[in-house]
């Protein structure tokens, strides 16, 4: 059993410092997930990685399969997630190198499967806080532990991508007041709730999007040139994360279902109960 899973984005595809490592294929009933899941020992804890983009980045962030890489990290016992991102600055002082935890989130895609629920079994989920804001705290207290430049605070936007920005929409998502845009935020954190995980992410701000006036346009290049400087920080903040891991959750993630249903559950078909047994088999137990 693992308690904590790293989702590794642009650029992060193996979790270095990893020991005792094993690489488990799992389907699921949602399909496969972006790559193998490599599970070891990090500072004594167990940790599961996942790289998002699957193993040489072969996925773009439309096409990836977000319900069954939530889904198999459950199945694994996971309770708390991290993802690990590339996101563009859309403020002056979020600077291209600092690393942000986040505590809201602006769903803008257009094209993904975001939700568990549907096909007869209907879920609403409340999404007030998107990010833990009790496992954001440790991420951020994790991260103040390492020398890596990292903020607290602050709104995301997911666009569909996978093309950038074009100035037009990059000043539209400043005046809404939005601080950080990216293309995998969503619908992973919804996914999360919904699995009644602690979900939490880690932005590496690589660029200025194309709205600075003295700042080159983000480029693919600009992205993991950051990227690849910042690897060490993600290395050092995961390291710590779980070095300092209190397993306790101050939180109400994992009964976030507890009120969200509005269909019956005795009156899901049982097709459908069967195939969302590990997210809702405690709930069916109390009936």
């Amino acid at each position: 059993m693992c308690k904590i899973a790293v989702i590794g984005g642009s650029g992060l595809y193996s979790m270095p410092g990893l020991e005792e490592i094993q690489e488990l294929e799992i389907e699921t009933p949602f399909g496969k997930p972006s790559a193998p899941i490599i599970m070891g020992k990090l500072a004594d804890q167990q940790v599961a990685f996942l790289a998002r983009h699957g193993v040489g980045h072969q996925i773009s962030p439309s096409e990836i399969n977000y319900r069954a890489n939530i889904y198999a990290l459950k199945s694994l016992g996971v309770e708390r997630i991290v993802g690990i991102s590339a996101c563009g600055s859309l403020r002056e002082d979020f600077t291209p190198g600092d690393i942000v935890v986040p505590d809201q989130l602006v769903d803008f895609t257009k094209k993904r499967e975001s939700s568990f629920f549907g096909e007869g079994l209907v879920a609403h989920i409340g999404v007030e806080n998107p990010f833990c804001p009790d496992f954001s705290n440790q991420v951020y207290a994790a991260a103040q532990e390492t020398d890596a430049p990292v903020k607290r605070g602050g709104s995301a936007i997911t666009i569909e991508g996978p093309r950038f920005s074009t100035k037009a929409e990059s000043e539209l998502y400043r005046s809404w007041g939005i601080d950080l845009i990216g293309m995998t935020t969503a619908p992973e954190a919804f996914l999360a709730k919904e699995a009644e995980l602690c979900y939490s992410v880690l932005f590496h701000v690589t660029d200025y999007d194309v709205w600075h006036q003295t700042e080159a346009p983000v480029s693919v290049e600009q992205v993991f040139e950051i990227i690849n400087q910042n690897t060490g920080h993600a290395k050092d903040i995961v390291w710590s994360l779980a070095k300092n891991f209190n397993a306790r959750r101050n939180c109400h993630c994992e009964f976030a279902l507890s009120h969200a249903f509005a269909t019956p559950l005795f009156a899901a078909s049982t097709e459908n109960k069967k195939k969302l047994s590990l997210l809702i088999g405690k709930y069916l137990d109390n009936q």
